[in-house]
């Protein structure tokens, strides 16, 4: 079957219908499948629930899904970046579920894993094991959570061969390694893509089995969350503006 597809538009067809569980790689800006997210909102589909560390930025990442009012719940460790999904969870427009970061990467690994449940010390006593089974084990008191299971899992990737094999870059060997085993039809887009046998397999996070489909990145700038500037101690010489300081390391 061939895995390579002309566009990210292409790598979606017939895979998405509205009310589909979509998770999705990346840790803030860093690591995003954009070209897939962006043929996401341009497809149309609503009612989605979006699993994912984060909900990007406003505008950016996965925020233009939710600005495009195609999120119905979101799964996710951390949202603090969005000011438009502040707006639409309060206004009730969103639900939400969080989950200790973590435990999210746990949720997701064991439902690529086969894994249907499993116990954990984190949240124990908070609002985050609410209704849900608790067992005792060795003296300690555990709280289960149930695996994820995405019907379309989205990554990206650095490298891959036309086999749907994955090497990831930098920070963004984050979510996208256990996104991509989560899902029950995965996407990948990457920036190089070489014939098989061109990777060392060695340096390969993710087996191409876990990848259905593969397109190739577009070339853009990387975006981070908040770009700042500060006054080094010491100059490099030559040097008179003060050096850019980035809060996020991108891939």
């Amino acid at each position: 079957m061939k895995k390579l597809q002309a566009s990210a538009a292409t790598a979606l067809d017939g895979a998405l219908q509205d009310g589909i569980t979509l998770a999705v790689g990346g840790f803030g800006l860093s690591g995003i499948p954009a070209d897939l997210i962006e043929a996401v909102r341009d497809s149309g589909v609503r009612d989605l629930t979006v699993v994912s560390n984060n909900m990007g930025v406003d505008g950016k990442g996965l925020g233009i899904l939710i600005e495009a009012g195609q999120v119905r719940k979101v799964i996710a460790s951390y949202v603090g970046e969005n000011k438009l999904f502040a707006e639409q969870y309060l206004a009730g427009k969103l639900e939400v579920e969080f989950t200790p970061q973590g435990t999210l990467a746990e949720r997701l690994r064991a439902g690529g894993a086969g894994i249907p449940a499993f116990y954990t010390k984190t949240g124990v006593g908070t609002l985050v094991a609410e209704g849900k089974p608790h067992e005792v084990f060795d003296g300690e008191t555990y709280v289960q959570e149930r695996a994820i299971r995405a019907d379309v899992a989205l990554v990206h990737a650095h490298t891959a061969d036309t086999d749907g094999n994955l090497i990831y870059r930098f920070t963004a060997r984050n979510f996208n390694p256990v996104v991509a085993t989560a899902g029950i039809l995965t996407v990948a887009e990457a920036e190089v893509i070489v014939e098989p046998g061109d990777l060392d397999p060695n340096h390969i996070a993710t087996p191409g089995v876990f990848v259905q489909r593969l397109v190739q990145a577009a070339d853009r700038v990387k975006d981070i969350e908040q770009r700042t500037v500060r006054q080094r101690s010491g100059l490099v010489p030559g040097l008179t503006e003060p050096t850019p300081h980035r809060t996020h390391a991108r891939p």
